[in-house]
């Protein structure tokens, strides 16, 4: 029983896990299968752009409705919903090749995928400690980044030797194994029952000794606002309205912004692209880039984790200083004369893939600047930022590709991407430039408070 009690909290946080890798999986799909979603639709770059774009539109749209629903139903339902979703969406795109079922196949992903990432940062809070939250939630993005890692290789091998419908399908397969898993084990916090045991009406008494949570403490701002939903709530607009009055969640909002759009873009849609149609390197090179890259953001969320909880005052310098790197590694790549040598690229996609695990330090800004009965939606309000700035970047690439007439995978080239990538140098020195200006003010009001 004492063993039982001891992991109950583990095996939600493992199931919760599985459903947020097979969320990256779905997101990252297209990441090594640009030319041959092209190939399959027969679409131009912008149209391929807009399947990815609508993609994180949605998610970004979702992210408060999302917030909105976790207060009121629950984790297990949420992340159910999303599984669901992302499961129609795969299997409709498994069996379409007609560009506007494939269009809304990937608006039923985001949808799915925009209910996951937060609800399993809201279940790691009623599961784990003040003090495990850190650590477990680094793990959490870590072990995210494998599904990008599968979304790379792998689903492209099984998709060029099965076929498109085959390798789509198993994703839908894979969706509903997780959740039936779900619904079957899920428990959005101690002494909750499961989505069967609600339906049911049956509800089994877990022993959950050792995982009560001490009393939430730390530098947090603790005011008596009304919840976003229930009995005597705000409301949704009021909110919002509220949370963007406060700097410290408009700072992170824009360390979301800056941190994420970079590396989204490029493992998500456009690396490859590029990689291959631009710089000319063949499709093993450029699938060892992105592996590169994705697995040194994994490595950078086991060295950032500990840096961060030691260091937490000097989190927003750490990622504007990401920033600034990022922004330069770019530009000697795409200054570089010719094609850019292969170590150069590699160490490009290891410097990119640093805003990931960077991205991060956004959610421990919102948690000490939001109000805890309005957090889950301030969470949903600042995880919109990187994402905004992704399909900002993901559609502006894409129509510039189309602009100057290298649009398609026989028509690609050096000089098309390198324009078509420069679409991002507005958008770090916006996002930087936001950092400088809102950090002394959020500082100042913690100061206020403080009083």
């Amino acid at each position: 029983m004492m063993t039982r009690r001891l992991h109950i909290k583990w095996l939600m946080w493992g199931v919760g896990l599985a459903a947020y890798m097979l969320a990256l999986i779905n997101r990252s799909s297209f990441s090594a299968l640009g030319p041959a979603a092209q190939d399959h639709f027969g679409a131009e770059a912008t149209v391929l752009s807009s399947f990815l774009v609508l993609q994180l539109v949605v998610y970004a749209l979702c992210q408060i409705p999302v917030g909105v629903c976790l207060d009121r139903f629950g984790t297990s339902w949420v992340i159910a919903s999303g599984m669901f979703l992302m499961a129609v969406g795969q299997l409709v795109l498994a069996a379409t090749s007609l560009i506007p079922v494939a269009i809304a196949a990937r608006i039923l992903l985001g949808a799915g995928d925009a209910c996951i990432f937060t609800s399993v940062v809201r279940l790691v809070a009623e599961w784990f400690t003040r003090k495990q939250t850190p650590l477990v939630n680094q793990i959490t993005g870590l072990a995210g980044q494998v599904g990008q890692l599968v979304a790379v290789a792998p689903l492209a091998a099984v998709i060029g030797a099965f076929g498109w419908f085959s390798g789509f399908a198993s994703l839908t397969a894979i969706g509903v194994v997780i959740l039936l898993l779900v619904a079957l084990t899920m428990r959005d916090g101690p002494g909750a029952g499961t989505i069967l045991e609600r339906l049911t009406g049956r509800k089994t008494d877990i022993q959950t000794a050792g995982t009560t949570l001490p009393a939430d403490t730390g530098p947090i701002i603790l005011t008596e606002v009304l919840p976003v939903v229930g009995p005597g709530s705000s409301g949704i607009r009021p909110a919002v309205v509220s949370l963007m009055k406060r700097p410290g969640v408009r700072l992170a909002f824009w360390v979301h912004f800056s941190t994420m759009f970079a590396p989204d873009s490029f493992l998500l849609l456009w690396g490859t692209p590029f990689l291959t149609g631009g710089l000319g390197y063949s499709d093993a090179a450029a699938h060892t880039i992105l592996n590169i890259a994705i697995v040194a953001s994994m490595v950078g969320a086991l060295l950032f984790g500990p840096i961060l909880s030691k260091y937490s005052e000097h989190r927003v310098m750490l990622a504007l200083g990401g920033v600034l790197v990022m922004f330069a590694s770019w530009l000697v790549l795409l200054i570089w004369p010719g094609t850019a040598p292969f170590g150069v690229a590699a160490v490009y996609g290891v410097i990119m893939s640093v805003g990931i695990p960077l991205s991060m330090v956004a959610f421990d800004i919102v948690r000490t600047h939001a109000p805890k009965r309005q957090r889950g939606v301030a969470t949903g309000l600042v995880n919109m930022g990187g994402f905004s700035a992704a399909l900002i970047t993901v559609l502006g690439i894409g129509l510039v590709l189309d602009l100057m007439h290298a649009g398609t995978p026989d028509t690609y080239s050096l000089e098309g991407f390198k324009a078509a990538m420069s679409v991002q140098i507005p958008l770090w020195v916006l996002g930087g430039t936001m950092i400088l200006i809102e950090t002394p003010k959020a500082r100042r009001y913690l100061r206020e408070r403080a009083r």
